[in-house]
């Protein structure tokens, strides 16, 4: 699935949206490995998600400059919590392009509900926004995103590749990153030292 398919599908047509993907030790990919995955869209024609708990070196002044939202001298004054703002790697396609998942309380004409406390945005509009402190309350901003094909995705989890389970808006928009995999499995009774054993949804 990519981006004009996520614009055309109607909103919760997919099973798996608003759900967390977490990589099982199965993950034949290693790109994915410990991952948690945000799931923005799933349908019969395939899923695309964000992955959530992968930094990227550069930093989200950097990226506004690069993108030309801001100049080099403007950075600087940025809002703490936009200096602040942690840029992830959102998946292995399109890693040029930036996406920012956020909450409902910020919505621009190009914004696509994945669900009511959850939006996905992938125009300038909203960085301009967030620059300017006039943002959505809870973002997360990346680069790239992760897609499937019809079918793939549930190969996939079948192959006990990965654990599904509900999104949890508080541990999406969490500020500890590095601790969020651990996080999540956690919240849904997931021993890590079982992982092996486990398969298919929680």
């Amino acid at each position: 699935m990519d981006l004009h398919d996520l614009k055309r599908k109607p909103r919760g047509a997919g099973y798996l949206d608003d759900q967390f993907l977490v990589a099982m030790p199965g993950m034949l990919d290693e790109r994915f490995a410990r991952s948690v995955v945000y799931v923005c869209a799933h349908g019969e024609d395939g899923a695309l998600g964000i992955i959530v708990n992968q930094k990227q070196q550069m930093r989200f002044p950097d990226l506004l400059v690069q993108l030309g939202v801001v100049k080099e001298k403007e950075a600087i004054h940025l809002p703490v919590e936009t200096r602040d703002l942690v840029v992830r790697h959102g998946g292995p396609v399109d890693r040029s392009r930036g996406f920012v998942l956020h909450s409902g309380d910020f919505v621009v004409e190009s914004s696509m509900p994945v669900s009511d406390a959850v939006c996905l945005t992938a125009t300038v509009d909203i960085l301009r926004a967030i620059s300017a402190g006039r943002g959505p309350e809870h973002a997360l901003m990346a680069l790239g995103y992760s897609g499937w094909g019809a079918g793939q995705l549930e190969t996939e989890i079948a192959q006990n590749g990965w654990l599904t389970c509900p999104a949890d808006p508080e541990l999406l928009f969490g500020d500890d990153i590095d601790s969020m995999y651990d996080r999540i499995l956690a919240s849904i009774g997931v021993d890590v030292t079982h992982l092996s054993s486990v398969a298919g949804h929680a």
